[in-house]
């Protein structure tokens, strides 16, 4: 087991209709102005919006409204977000939405309280925000982690880039759970939402690292307790158990305590936020689950005993010991057909994206060939774009 250090700063409020202590629970951070930072109409005809803003009404606190959050959220809308709050005075940022409209917050806190650089130079790896500013969440979308999370990925449509910005900066004070706010979340983005917390999960459990066995116990029943919420949402959107077991799953896959004695690394992410990059319409969650099985299959060879375990504790599956391989195959099978069955693609072909465009993915992906992406298998420019060739053959 690697040295770690584990910290959750993020104070969670779970359950039915915590959403309306919102009020109570800024008002302890004394602010100026907050910045209610959205995304489309839902929030506002829902009524969601609308108890978040009276409640911050009770306790006399003043607002200013932003949405406009799309998914893979982009760098206009944070910039515009950055100049709004340095007009109105904002100290402080309150998400409502899934992971996208979090990840634009962040941004836009980072920004706020560090005036002097320009916001995207934070994801370029040009510089590191050295404060933020407070800011909390209230989750309608069980998917990205972002509300427990030290992630901030945004997209700059400019350049076709989406590039990720990380620290404990980026961690919210508080985040808000109410499994009821998700009963109206459609089927493929329910389903894209499993992909992502699946992935949070199982890209950490093949990272580097020895005798984790309680971190993957951990990481395993995270990744099983998500696959069954996610067939239960999708048979029944208002079975609040469900929900609530996909929601807190969301949580725990991306706070860090699913890789605690591992190295953490995710891989297929980063071949995934070129993808979404470049064409923005994909969903994060469908381009993961198009692309897992292909580089899973391209790599599983470098470490045979990880993979067998996964095959055994996570799909059920009975050792092969003469024929391993085929035990892993067959895992990696089971999973792409449980993508395709909730409604996943399984290859790149299926989100549209163009054979031509697969070289230009790869060179974007490996920094015009300046870098690997580093696992149990490190993976050049070369190996990148056979790992998407292989998945846009798979769609």
């Amino acid at each position: 087991m690697k040295n770690f250090i584990y910290e959750t700063p993020t104070k969670v409020y779970f359950g039915k209709d915590e959403e309306l202590k919102v009020g109570k629970i800024i008002a302890e951070f004394h602010p100026k102005k907050v910045l209610v930072h959205f995304g489309g109409n839902s929030a506002r005809k829902s009524g969601l919006l609308d108890k978040v803003e009276n409640c911050l009404r009770e306790e006399n606190i003043s607002f200013v409204e932003l949405g406009g959050v799309v998914a893979n959220p982009e760098l206009p809308l944070v910039r515009e977000g950055i100049e709004l709050g340095k007009k109105e005075g904002v100290d402080f940022v309150l998400a409502v939405g899934g992971g996208s409209v979090l990840d634009s917050s962040k941004a836009i806190a980072n920004g706020l309280a560090n005036p002097e650089v320009d916001v995207w130079d934070f994801h370029c790896g040009k510089a590191v925000p050295q404060k933020t500013l407070p800011k909390g969440a209230i989750l309608t979308l069980a998917a990205a982690g972002s509300e427990m999370s030290s992630s901030c990925v945004i997209s700059n449509p400019e350049t076709g880039e989406k590039r990720g910005c990380n620290g404990l900066f980026n961690r919210m004070n508080f985040a808000i759970e109410d499994p009821v706010l998700t009963y109206t979340v459609s089927p493929y983005q329910t389903a894209c939402g499993a992909v992502d917390i699946a992935m949070h999960t199982i890209e950490r459990y093949f990272c580097p690292g020895e005798d984790t066995y309680l971190t993957d116990s951990i990481a395993e029943a995270v990744i099983k307790s998500v696959r069954k919420a996610a067939g239960d949402c999708l048979k029944d959107p208002e079975d609040y158990a469900a929900r609530a077991n996909m929601m807190w799953a969301s949580s725990l896959a991306h706070n860090g305590l699913t890789q605690c004695g591992r190295e953490f690394q995710l891989v297929v992410h980063q071949l995934e936020h070129e993808v979404s990059g470049m064409y923005p319409e994909v969903a994060h969650g469908a381009g993961l689950a198009a692309l897992w099985c292909s580089w899973a299959r391209y790599v599983y060879k470098a470490n045979i005993n990880r993979w067998l375990q996964y095959a055994s504790n996570v799909w059920g599956l009975d050792i092969d010991f003469e024929h391993p391989e085929k035990t892993i195959e067959t895992a990696i099978d089971m999973q792409e057909q449980y993508y395709a069955s909730i409604g996943m693609p399984i290859g790149l072909k299926e989100l549209g994206v163009k054979e031509d465009d697969l070289a230009k993915l790869a060179l974007d992906c490996s920094r015009n060939k300046t870098r690997s992406l580093i696992g149990y298998k490190p993976l050049a420019y070369e190996d990148i774009l056979v790992i998407y060739q292989m998945a846009y053959e798979r769609g």
